[in-house]
């Protein structure tokens, strides 16, 4: 089966997942930031994944969670939905509950923790594409999966074989991110999945960025990517990329301490007077002091106030 796969371009953030003190589930909160990402212009959203803590989530969450993207988005961007597990079976049964609520397509983790073969891996994911019609996007994050990553050349034979569809490639490196564009072209929608060289996928062949920090940066990425694709403008596209990286090294740094990337996200989502919420211990928010650590960051780099970073670039 073909799809098209043009819906499958531009900025994808990893959206949040809202908790409460208590680490129950908040619809309202979550809600209302899934809602506020779209108005920022997002080309699509991303349910339920690395920063939208699907670890943290019992099954019935994640696919709770699949429902209420469905009622918020109304259709107006594609939504990608979280469905990989460590086990076949329960991926394949997720996989399931987000087509039956809506969704545009899979993304699915290297199965985790346990390491299994490479063999096993690929055979993984012809299992998960055998019980879905729904297009199967490829999270090759090996680092935090403690699992076997999957080679440009082994994706590309994937692709072939009507298995995977698109990748998020989550390396420091684009050299993935260029290979795939040399082997595959447009035949698969290709993203960029980590922090650091967003600006360097964007020139090497990226379709699109998914990440975390798109939580707090979603206009400015959105600039970049029109700046760097539609535009072929990677002046532009820099001088984006040099307004986004003071928010990029609070974690590459550890400007703040020793803290997650999310509860930073958190922390500037209610400086700016929205809901931020909590992730799930043991991902603690930040101190008063770190706060006022970050305070003084976004201060120094502008981004207490993100219209006027925008409105710097002219």
């Amino acid at each position: 089966m073909s799809y098209s796969l043009d819906k499958f371009r531009g900025i994808f953030p990893a959206a949040l997942t809202m908790f409460d003190k208590e680490n129950a589930l908040d619809e309202d909160a979550t809600a209302a930031h899934w809602e506020w990402l779209i108005g920022q212009g997002v080309d699509g959203l991303v349910i339920a994944g690395t920063s939208g803590e699907f670890i943290a989530l019992e099954n019935h969450e994640r696919v709770r969670l699949f429902q209420l993207a469905q009622v918020v988005n109304r259709g107006r961007v594609p939504l990608i939905y979280g469905s990989g597990h460590y086990s076949t079976r329960l991926s394949i049964e997720l996989s399931e509950q987000a087509a039956r609520y809506g969704a545009d397509g899979l993304i699915v983790i290297l199965p985790y923790y346990q390491k299994p073969s490479k063999p096993a891996v690929i055979e993984h994911f012809r299992l998960i594409r055998q019980a879905s019609d729904l297009p199967v996007m490829l999270y090759n994050n090996p680092a935090n999966s403690a699992c076997v990553d999957l080679t440009p050349r082994e994706i590309a034979q994937l692709v072939e074989e009507d298995v995977l569809h698109m990748v998020k490639s989550t390396y420091e490196t684009v050299v993935p991110i260029h290979d795939l564009h040399f082997l595959l072209g447009d035949r698969m929608a290709i993203f960029y999945g980590s922090f650091q060289a967003a600006f360097e996928a964007m020139c090497a062949g990226a379709h699109g960025w998914i990440s975390g920090v798109l939580n707090v940066v979603p206009r400015a990425a959105k600039a970049m990517y029109q700046a760097c694709i539609e535009q072929n403008d990677a002046r532009r596209g820099f001088a984006i990329w040099k307004k986004i990286l003071p928010i990029v090294h609070l974690w590459t740094w550890q400007q703040v301490g020793p803290v997650s990337d999310l509860a930073t996200y958190r922390s500037i989502l209610n400086f700016w007077g929205l809901r931020g919420g909590y992730s799930r211990n043991p991902f603690f928010p930040l101190t008063a002091a770190q706060e006022a650590t970050l305070r003084g960051l976004l201060e120094e780099s502008g981004w207490m106030d993100p219209d006027a970073v925008l409105r710097d670039l002219g």
